[in-house]
């Protein structure tokens, strides 16, 4: 009886370890598949080259925001993430930041991006300030409201002496960056872009625009691969 309860105990160990041992490979599988999960989605590579951009021309980092002066969720993208991330990485010459106009809320999303294409045009040098004011003026409540009018827009620019205003309302009326809108859309199409804001760093979107610490450890990993 002693030496079959012997055996007994010997198999109850051996199942044990084996047990203990298979959920060790499963945890090392499922840490090591963590690691290799990635926030991003591959997209194509965008061409930056006529859009505005903030930051050192050589900054080994590109990232674009795509966004839509009519979006809510782009403003408060602006008032929390970026800020940030110009802080973090812009100012520090490692990022090179764009923004690409779109126009998911049609005829005023159209006209903002105008209107700030006209300013990038002939005052590059208050193009990212008015963009700014220009997300500040998007009403808190009822945001869906008509509000970016030729006269809201103007009344905006206002406040930024090197904003030529006749230049301005001229070219909202001609839609004298026309050009410029196309070129704007397509490059919306070509990344595959179907929300405001959508965030792409060096040809990689995030899945949420809000995580900055999914947009910090993305940066952090394209810089290292620049080593």
């Amino acid at each position: 009886m002693e030496k079959k309860n012997n055996n007994k105990t010997s198999g109850m160990k051996l199942a044990v370890l084996a047990t203990v041992l298979v959920l060790g490979i499963i945890a090392v599988i499922v840490v090591v598949m963590n690691q290799q999960e990635t926030p991003a989605l591959e997209t194509a590579q965008i061409d930056i080259s006529s859009q505005p951009t903030l930051g050192e021309s050589d900054a080994p980092v590109t990232v674009v925001e795509f966004g839509d002066f009519k979006c809510p969720s782009c403003k408060a993208w602006g008032e929390t993430v970026y800020p940030q991330l110009v802080e973090d990485y812009v100012n520090t010459g490692e990022v090179k930041f764009a923004y690409i106009n779109v126009f998911f809320h049609g005829n005023e999303s159209i006209l903002g991006s105008l209107a700030a294409e006209s300013v990038f045009e002939h005052s590059p040098e208050a193009y990212w300030e008015f963009h700014k004011a220009l997300y500040e003026a998007q009403p808190v409540v009822d945001h869906d409201a008509a509000w970016i009018t030729p006269e809201k827009v103007l009344e905006v620019a206002s406040a930024f002496p090197a904003i030529d205003q006749t230049q301005l309302q001229e070219d909202m009326k001609q839609v004298a960056q026309q050009e410029e809108l196309e070129a704007d859309e397509a490059l919306v199409e070509e990344a595959g872009v179907t929300q405001t804001p959508t965030i792409v760093i060096n040809g990689q979107q995030l899945e949420d625009p809000f995580d900055y610490d999914a947009i910090k450890a993305l940066i952090e990993q394209e810089l290292a691969g620049e080593e």
